[in-house]
């Protein structure tokens, strides 16, 4: 009887085929130069889509003898890539921050006072928070201090984030409304102290002790929150990202604007190694919709580089006895991934400093036993010991690297950690050979949300001035056609949704980037500056730059 059914299923299609008779799609993009990103990086000129899904990848003639469509858009001969995915994000802090004060890159602090008084005047408010200072780009590279803040704002407590998210700076209002003190202290973080009282600066988990106290946002605030940071990331042709530690509450409410269609974007949301989360998610099973995937718990090792907090083997080369922070005890920091084993979730543990590589990679190994397929990720990878950089391919750990704090890093990396040492930092070629593929983001807002800023650092290592002029330890360099592997089929597969998208192939999302110019054959100073035209997710058109 089945030999039957087939044979005459057979005969209906070859029967249909015969009438001339085309299948219904809703969209075809016809007339282009497709980057499948498929096992072969085969390249196709046009794509038919039904119900959100490709359903049939080839050339013009191809698709449009076999298929009819209410919507046929004309590449012209454009660029289409599948869409691009952030490894490695704060997308909800990034929307959050989108209405605090914003100091990346300023350049001195009386610049930054400038800032504050101008977002003061706009948004009068109990509390001024914000983010994105650096000292290391500033004529004196020393840590701001708390009476910098005082002169203008003495009355207004103030809290402001180091850029990458590892230090923040307070004024006496807020120590004062957080009862901090000389004597406060708190494991994994560090209040910095000056003749005997606190400077200002908190580092690492002493920043609880103040962000605690500022009142946390409305549901109606971070619904805009979240919707301002999709528009904005659509516009760079970002279709999905990994959200680096959220709460219980935050991924329900993703989850439920996903299912009302009020938020299009794909988040693969890591939870915060909370009780509830704990309770809620990870004892019950990862959770996958189309737009939601939660299998990933987020855990922390050590600190920032920038801020020292980095937990290396040996001291600092320009801080001698400081070998940075463990802000996780290690004993609880194998009791978290233990219980993840337990239940099949996977886990992103944040290194930066050789030592805390080191102790994590070794907490892994123990665990997973050997080979496996339980996609563990060191989180940064930023310094790794050369005895070390065996674990990621003898356990099948995933280096997740952020190309662009390479290029962010370099002008002062050295200066931290020494001639030696620095030969095993930012190795993303080496970490790439160990297992054969790697995931690449952009920790933003810790960097800017452009993928193209991590493509360009990634393979011309760079920063967008064009220094220095041989690259960045150019031998660690990545292909273009790993870049964009790292943006997609591998940023997929970092988080089980391989099946699902990260390339342009039957069956998968039809989530999609079209560019004007070759991200494969454009000059090197031209990638940062490639200019995303549509970005499709599932087939809708989510981003237009012409403003159809």
């Amino acid at each position: 009887m089945r030999t039957t059914i087939n044979l005459s299923l057979v005969l209906l299609l070859v029967l249909i085929s015969c009438s001339g008779q085309k299948s219904q799609a809703d969209l075809i993009l016809t007339n282009g130069l497709i980057y499948t990103v498929d096992n072969e990086f085969s390249i196709a000129e046009a794509i038919a889509i039904k119900d959100k899904r490709i359903i049939a990848v080839g050339s013009t003639a191809e698709i449009s003898k076999k298929y009819s469509a209410d919507e046929v858009r004309d590449l012209e001969g454009k660029y289409v890539y599948p869409g691009w995915i952030d490894a490695h994000c704060h997308f909800f802090g990034y929307g959050m921050n989108l209405n605090a004060v914003d100091v990346a890159g300023s350049s001195s602090v009386e610049e930054i006072i400038e800032e504050l008084k101008a977002f003061q005047e706009k948004n009068p408010g109990t509390w001024i928070t914000g983010r994105g200072w650096d000292q290391n780009d500033w004529e004196v590279k020393e840590f701001p201090d708390k009476h910098m803040l005082d002169k203008h704002f003495p009355n207004t407590p103030i809290l402001l984030r180091r850029i990458d998210g590892h230090a923040a700076w307070a004024n006496s209002r807020a120590l004062e409304i957080a009862g901090v003190t000389a004597t406060s202290k708190v494991d994994g973080g560090t209040v910095l102290l000056s003749q005997g009282e606190p400077t200002g600066i908190l580092v690492d988990n002493a920043i609880g002790l103040v962000s605690s106290k500022i009142p946390g946002p409305s549901k109606a605030e971070m619904i805009l929150a979240l919707q301002q940071a999709e528009q904005n990331c659509f516009s760079v042709g970002l279709t999905s990202v990994q959200d680096a530690g959220l709460s219980r509450e935050v991924v329900q409410l993703i989850d439920s604007l996903q299912r009302a269609g009020a938020l299009k974007i794909r988040m693969n949301t890591w939870l915060s190694p909370s009780r509830q989360n704990f309770t809620h998610f990870v004892e019950n099973g990862p959770y996958q919709t189309d737009y939601l995937s939660v299998n990933t718990i987020k855990l922390f090792t050590d600190g920032a580089l920038g801020s020292r907090g980095a937990r290396m083997i040996e001291a600092y080369s320009d801080d001698p006895g400081n070998l940075g922070l463990y802000v996780t005890p290690l004993e609880t920091l194998e009791k978290y991934c233990r219980k993840a084993y337990e239940h099949n979730f996977a886990v992103a543990t944040h290194c930066i400093g050789d030592g805390a590589n080191r102790e994590t990679l070794r907490i892994y190994a123990d665990i997973l036993g050997g080979k496996n397929d339980r996609r563990w990720r060191i989180e940064h990878a930023q310094i790794i010991h050369p005895d070390d950089f065996h674990y990621f391919g003898d356990y099948n750990i995933i280096p997740s690297v952020q190309t662009t704090h390479a290029t962010s890093d370099m002008y002062w990396a050295e200066d931290r950690v020494g001639s030696e040492r620095i030969k095993g930092a930012y190795a993303y070629r080496q970490l790439l050979e160990e297992n054969g593929w790697l995931p690449n983001g952009s920790d933003f807002p810790v960097e800017q949300i452009n993928p193209l800023f991590g493509f360009y650092a990634g393979v011309v290592r760079k920063d967008q001035a064009g220094y220095p002029e041989q690259g960045y330890m150019p031998e660690n360099a990545i292909s273009r056609e790993d870049a964009l592997r790292a943006m997609t089929i591998w940023a997929a597969r970092s988080g089980f949704e391989e099946d699902l998208k990260g390339s342009i192939e039957p069956g998968k999302l039809a989530d999609l980037v079209i560019t004007g110019t070759d991200l494969m054959s454009a000059a090197e100073q031209e990638l940062f500056g490639i200019r995303v035209e549509a970005t499709y997710s599932g087939g809708e058109l989510v981003y237009d730059a012409s403003g159809r």
